[in-house]
């Protein structure tokens, strides 16, 4: 019997369109926009000036802090200006502009193919080295993954979890990549497991990538210590305490981290990243991106430079459908709308989802029929439609009293509402508030 995880979830159609499709690479752009704010924590403080000559794989933006990520230019050419512009999230942040003259990488770079599978480096020097190359979460999250190394004292990690779920509805990007990098995808998972030190990974993998769970399980015999978890296809089982749950029989407890039940996890992506800084040192300036849609001429994975204009990866898909109402940065469950194409890839950009008019309307909200669906399908056991009426209210205490920051923002509610109420909606705006309130008391 498949395992998943305990409480709530969903199963909404899957429309794969992308599924098989091998990963192209991008040309590069005339321009590359590329934000230091890329990363759950403080912004990268920018070490470039305009004119400036910068190589691929350069350092323009240091870490700011424990909780924060250095960035990298993607590309060679010259610093155009450094600016505030538009993103993914609709808000103006500060970026490096860099006009592309070439590919020329900083030295000491291998960009061969060829597979390296040891390493003299003990886990503190894995760690330092995810740390230089700027390696984040590729699942969405993008939370440094050199903090999530760091066990924090009197905790021990006894198992690292590599999260190939890919949960959300069209995006397959980390499938494809299973399918032609497992062996490098493996050597990351070892290097990630002595940076912890742990001697047990499992890597889980829904069922509905039969392919990927029969090609890492062969892999696997020639990697001590790792197993493939076949899971029943569930979302949202990619959320780190739906997997480990899944996979371990473990509860996170509310407001508490995986590293509470001795689990760490990286995505599969991830590992794929720390591969390549740790036995290539390349550091993190591109990643493989779906781009897909109902109406696409041509749904693909794509292998894109971070800070390259989403316009060029949509060019690489047909172009945007005559139909196209809304484009989603990420998946349709937990990605954002974009108010424009012209907005630059990041490394928390997993997919780029174009939606037509019939799919991207939103119905009337009506008054809710007081059916329990969406505590039924909750994955963290919370009351969605009493969460929505406290944010309504500005009742801020009592949405904190109800757990409200232990809502992972995956929609599930929403999309079960036969009254089509916004709930995800009120219970963002509650977490957001919330969230300041308990930030100040700490203060």
């Amino acid at each position: 019997m498949l395992k998943t995880f305990k409480i709530g979830g969903i199963h909404p159609p899957e429309n794969k369109f992308s599924a098989g499709k091998p990963i192209e690479k991008v040309q590069l752009p005339k321009t590359v926009t590329i934000p230091v704010a890329q990363h759950i924590g403080a912004p990268s403080k920018v070490i470039v000036k305009r004119g400036d000559q910068v190589k691929t794989g350069q350092v323009i933006a240091e870490s700011a802090g424990f909780v924060s990520a250095n960035i990298h230019s993607s590309v060679s050419g010259v610093v155009k200006k450094i600016d505030t512009v538009l993103d993914s999230s609709g808000y103006k942040k500060q970026c490096v502009i860099i006009q592309v003259e070439g590919d020329e990488w900083v030295d000491g770079v291998d960009l061969d193919d060829t597979l390296v599978t040891s390493t003299d480096l003990d886990g503190k020097a894995i760690s330092s080295k995810i740390l230089e190359s700027g390696i984040v979460g590729l699942g969405g999250a993008t939370f440094p993954t050199h903090v999530k190394l760091s066990v924090p004292q009197g905790m021990k990690a006894d198992m690292l979890i590599i999260n190939a779920v890919e949960c959300e509805p069209y995006l397959t990007a980390d499938h494809q990549l299973m399918m032609e990098k497992g062996k490098e995808i493996l050597v990351g998972t070892e290097l990630l497991m002595k940076a912890i030190g742990v001697e047990k990974a499992v890597i889980g993998i829904e069922n509905n990538k039969p392919d990927a769970i029969k090609h890492l399980t062969n892999l696997c015999g020639e990697f001590k210590g790792i197993s493939v978890c076949a899971l029943k296809v569930q979302y949202p089982q990619g959320g780190e305490k739906q997997l480990i749950n899944a996979v371990t029989g473990r509860e996170v407890p509310s407001g508490g981290l995986p590293i509470a039940v001795g689990c760490v996890v990286n995505n599969v992506g991830t590992a794929f990243a720390v591969y390549e800084a740790v036995m290539k040192n390349k550091p993190l300036v591109e990643r493989v991106v779906t781009v897909t849609g109902k109406s696409v001429e041509k749904p693909c994975n794509l292998m894109a430079r971070i800070g390259t204009p989403l316009t060029d990866l949509i060019e690489m898909a047909g172009g945007l459908p005559e139909d196209t109402s809304k484009v989603i940065s990420g998946g349709p469950m937990m990605g954002k709308a974009l108010v424009s194409t012209d907005v630059p890839m990041t490394k928390g950009t997993s997919g780029v989802l174009i939606m037509k008019d019939q799919e991207a309307h939103r119905k009337p909200m009506q008054n809710c029929i007081r059916c329990g669906k969406c505590i039924t399908v909750c994955p963290m056991g919370l009351e969605p439609y009493l969460l929505m009426t406290h944010s309504e209210l500005k009742n801020w205490e009592e949405s904190e009293q109800c757990n409200v920051m232990d809502c992972i923002e995956c929609g599930s509610c929403s999309y079960t509402c036969p009254a089509d109420r916004p709930l995800l909606d009120y219970i963002r705006l509650g977490k957001g508030t919330v969230g300041k309130i308990m930030r100040s008391r700490k203060k």
